[in-house]
């Protein structure tokens, strides 16, 4: 018969979870530094409300975008990618990585 007693079961079940909350904890800063550094900030690819934040004067933030490919109002899309897609409304035909004036697409 095992001496392992019912309470010493439960003590072990709940440090098992302790220490995986506390790992979890200490990898989430990690993984957003992460994440920030594999993201850009792309102006002039969302399509109307579907920006992830800035969209101008007097608007909140994300989900704000008055028109497709609005100049200022940007998306997150991953690192290297931005230039190279496709924007209807900016001067070069891409998405920016500044906030610029549209032209008409």
């Amino acid at each position: 018969m095992s001496t392992f007693t019912m309470t010493q079961k439960t003590t072990a079940a709940a440090l098992a979870l302790a220490f995986g909350a506390a790992l979890s904890v200490t990898a989430a800063p990690v993984f957003a530094a992460d994440k920030a550094a594999s993201t850009e900030k792309c102006y002039g690819v969302a399509l109307k409300g579907k920006n992830d934040c800035k969209a101008g004067a007097g608007t909140t933030c994300a989900g704000t975008s008055k028109i497709d490919y609005q100049g200022n109002a940007w998306s997150m899309v991953p690192a290297g990618t931005c230039e190279k897609t496709a924007s209807k409304t900016s001067p070069t035909g891409h998405g920016q990585l500044k906030e610029f004036k549209e032209k008409k697409a």
